[in-house]
């Protein structure tokens, strides 16, 4: 086998290569990228070429190696095709002996609109780096130039990246990492440029719909001034969001001075839909911080590889996914009536979730890699998600504070303590780590706490932490009682399909399954639109016969119904709340 000797090179004091990339798009509606890398004052005689699995922020390994196509390589100089193999899934190795100057060519198909993978077509063009380039083993420090050829003069480039003075739409970053942490979007978008805290900011919108700019961009400012009040400035010189209108998608992945942003193109006017949308950006926006700078100490360095694994994406991702509710409510877009609405909400969605009582917090973080964006019909019965389950447990670790100090401590002095700690020199923290931080700030023990609601299953007592703030949590039962079956149905080409079926619940014990297609009750035919108005004939206790397609044989079923269950809950006022629970109410939301 031969190996690379860079390492060797660099003993004898070779200078180091230098590396640019030429990215054009000859034929936009083909979907093809046309990606050129060329590697200057080589001096070895052979050269290995790694394309990322991941993009740091989405932890599923995506293979992006297999979007390539028509590799080569040629000695520049001598205008030689170089004999190259392709090793292994994502790595490529090029004998380069006697060679100085080599020129790599292949295509990337970009067909695949997110926030984390690349899309070309004749309107413009979005990749992420991790996603296009490769890398060179051991010199993922060197610096990478990158040069934009756009299709028609009228395409314009938004990206991080410094320009190169003097020069037109190329580029430098300063490392690999920084090339992955810049996405580019390229075509006739609109621009929209801002100031905030005397710092430059910019709105880059591909895509039409009823977005009301001057609102965004005014609400924008108030989410970065909020954030940048919790942690004392802004750590950046300038900010991108880069914004893809399309129909019904949501989305975003952060970066350390941009970040990307996909949402529905036509739910900018309702209230709701907007306030969702802003609850994104606030998300997105405190990345900045928490996960692209405070981060796990298994992602300080990245290993573009393979998977990187971590107990404590809780706190990345569901510590955010709390301040992303907070933030809004601070920079005065809704108030706390709406603020207790969308924690109802998210409460609703946790405790219908059965997989709580199987997957710990700290698992869930842990297997994010093979579980959380790889659903099926049974993820809801056997997993939790670690934004969900990670925000509510950081919701209790901030009353918990609150109440112990008198609002005087929060959850927000953790952020801070984790930032000044960890953040500024970008060093990894560990479980335990996190751990002792927010025990300095509570000023008490907090195993117990760990033990039972990040690496156990036990229930989040959300009454015991909501009541000292003058709150409960109430259930919200149907007015006509519903009993229980445990199903969910969709309508799909005039077909009645059961998509899930909750564990432990009549239906499962019955042997109903997802995937089998409902077809009656009692002999009567029924639709989703009208199960649970059908059920609302029928009591707790009483047996009916449920008739269904399982793997195209007809069966029916005896299925004993249950109790009605909380169609979801809500957060409330105690009645009659002492001073000390209107004083910390208060402190934590404001007027209500």
């Amino acid at each position: 086998m031969i190996k690379s000797t860079i390492t060797e090179s660099k003993k004898l004091n070779h200078p180091l290569p230098s590396l640019t990339y030429f990215v054009k798009m000859t034929h936009p509606a083909s979907h093809l990228f046309e990606v050129g890398f060329q590697i200057e004052h080589w001096s070895d005689s052979v050269l290995n070429l790694k394309m990322p699995v991941w993009t740091p922020g989405s932890y599923l390994v995506r293979e992006y190696a297999r979007h390539i196509q028509n590799f080569k390589a040629v000695s520049k100089n001598k205008q030689t095709r170089l004999l190259s193999q392709k090793v292994s899934k994502n790595h490529w190795r090029v004998e380069t002996k006697e060679v100085d100057n080599i020129l790599i060519t292949y295509r990337v198909f970009a067909n695949e609109l997110t926030v984390r993978t690349n899309h070309l077509d004749d309107t413009h063009g979005y990749f992420n780096g991790a996603a296009l380039f490769y890398f060179i083993p051991e010199l993922e420090t060197v610096p990478i130039n990158v040069e934009i050829i756009t299709p028609h003069p009228s395409w314009e480039v938004s990206t991080p990246l410094p320009e190169i003075p003097g020069k037109v739409n190329q580029f430098y970053a300063k490392d690999f990492d920084t090339l992955v942490d810049s996405p580019f979007e390229i075509g006739t978008h609109a621009i929209y440029s801002f100031e905030v805290l005397g710092k430059p900011h910019q709105y880059a919108v591909w895509g039409t719909g009823n977005i009301q700019p001057n609102k965004l961009i005014e609400d924008t400012k108030k989410i970065i001034e909020t954030e940048a009040n919790l942690f004392g400035g802004l750590p950046y010189d300038d900010y991108l969001f880069i914004l893809h209108l399309t129909h019904n998608n949501f989305g975003g992945l952060e970066h350390k001075n941009s970040c990307s942003l996909i949402y529905s193109r036509f739910y900018f006017r309702d209230t709701e839909r907007y306030n969702r949308f802003i609850q994104l950006v606030a998300h997105e926006f405190l990345h900045l911080w928490n996960v692209k700078r405070i981060r796990p100490k298994a992602l300080e360095t990245f290993d573009y590889e393979r998977e990187n694994y971590t107990p404590s994406l809780w706190f990345s991702e569901g510590t955010t996914s709390y301040y992303d509710m907070v933030i809004p409510l601070r920079a005065q877009i809704y108030d706390a009536k709406k603020f207790l609405e969308l924690l109802g909400k998210d409460i609703t969605r946790f405790l219908m979730t059965p997989g709580r009582q199987v997957q710990p917090l700290s698992e869930s973080s842990f297997d994010a890699w093979i579980k959380l964006y790889r659903r099926d019909n049974n993820s809801d019965n056997c997993q939790i998600s670690y934004y969900l389950k990670g925000e509510l447990v950081s919701l209790l670790l901030d009353l918990l504070i609150r109440a112990k100090h008198q609002n005087k401590r929060s959850l927000d002095n953790v952020m801070v303590q984790m930032w000044e700690q960890y953040g500024k020199s970008e060093t990894g923290f560990t479980p335990h780590q996190l751990q002792r931080v927010i025990e300095s700030v509570a000023d008490m023990d907090l195993q117990s706490f760990f033990n039972l609601y990040v690496d156990s299953t036990e229930e989040l007592p959300f009454n015991k932490y909501l009541n000292p703030f003058g709150l409960q949590l109430k259930p919200i039962m149907e007015e006509d009682s519903i009993p229980y079956l445990g199903i969910r149905i969709k309508s799909e080409n005039n077909k009645e399909i059961i998509k899930f079926v909750e564990k432990g619940s009549p239906a499962s014990l019955e042997g109903i399954d997802p995937e089998d297609e409902l077809l009656a009750i009692n002999g009567i035919r029924v639709t989703a639109e009208q199960l649970n108005e059908r059920l609302k004939d029928h009591q707790a206790e009483e047996i009916i016969s449920v008739t269904v397609f399982h793997q195209d044989e007809l069966k029916t079923l005896s299925v004993t119904l249950g109790k009605p269950q909380p169609r979801g809950y809500e957060v409330v006022e105690i009645q009659n709340p002492s001073p000390v629970q209107e004083e910390n109410l208060r402190g934590w939301l404001g007027k209500i």
